[in-house]
């Protein structure tokens, strides 16, 4: 295979699940009604609650629609006026160095290798584009924005969705097969794979052995060939 871009997910992938699931969630749970309330008129945040609205169908008062978001938060709903608030209350806790973005040792050793050859990286992920940039950004490893060309969410569309992996191949300008796509949901690479990209599964410390399934497996990225 010829690759030209590579695209990332990050929870399982470049990121422990731990990370997110023990640190961020819980942050976020923590200072989301403050939060929401302290900036319930700025425009960034008035704009996520009107999405509230919308996809609830009704107009919330500011209670209710906090009840609403950490409802959602608690059933780890892929909702995007939650992903995206997410991000902002964890910009508080990176800024103030409460947390660094964890990033595996092994990825962000291939992340620079693959750029260094000329590789397109792209990260798409559930949690807003603005919160993958703050994780990317504050890592033990220094900031890694620049390694990236570009960044997406949910607002490209659902990661099980074929297409949403074809307009990805439009942004990144290249046909689906130069694309790899690297995730720990097999779901995810199952839509990647219809959208003509080339796969490979992530299974970290999962039970399930490397070899295993559809897809290529590894433990790690020092593991995926390119050629």
């Amino acid at each position: 295979m010829s690759i030209k871009v590579i695209v990332t997910d990050i929870e399982g992938t470049t990121s422990s699940l731990s990370f997110v699931k023990d640190i961020l969630f819980p942050y976020a749970r923590a200072h989301l009604a403050a939060y929401v309330r302290a900036h319930a008129q700025t425009k960034h945040v008035r704009a996520e609650l009107t999405a509230v609205n919308e996809i609830v169908g009704r107009t919330l008062t500011l209670d209710e629609s906090i009840a609403q978001l950490i409802r959602w938060l608690d059933a780890d709903k892929k909702i995007t006026p939650l992903k995206t608030l997410q991000g902002y209350i964890w910009e508080q806790g990176f800024r103030q160095r409460q947390f660094l973005g964890h990033i595996y040792e092994d990825a962000a050793q291939a992340l620079k290798k693959w750029h260094a050859l000329g590789i397109k990286l792209y990260v798409y992920s559930s949690g807003s584009v603005y919160a993958q940039k703050l994780l990317y950004g504050h890592t033990a490893y220094g900031d890694l924005t620049p390694l990236f060309s570009g960044y997406f969410d949910t607002h490209i569309g659902a990661k099980v969705d074929a297409m949403s992996y074809r307009h990805i191949a439009e942004t990144a300008h290249a046909a689906p097969k130069e694309i790899l796509f690297l995730s720990d949901i097999t779901a995810e690479l199952d839509a990647a794979a219809l959208a003509g990209m080339h796969t490979y599964w992530l299974v970290r410390d999962a039970a399930k052995p490397p070899g295993s399934g559809k897809h290529r497996t590894v433990r790690e990225f020092s593991e995926i060939e390119l050629a």
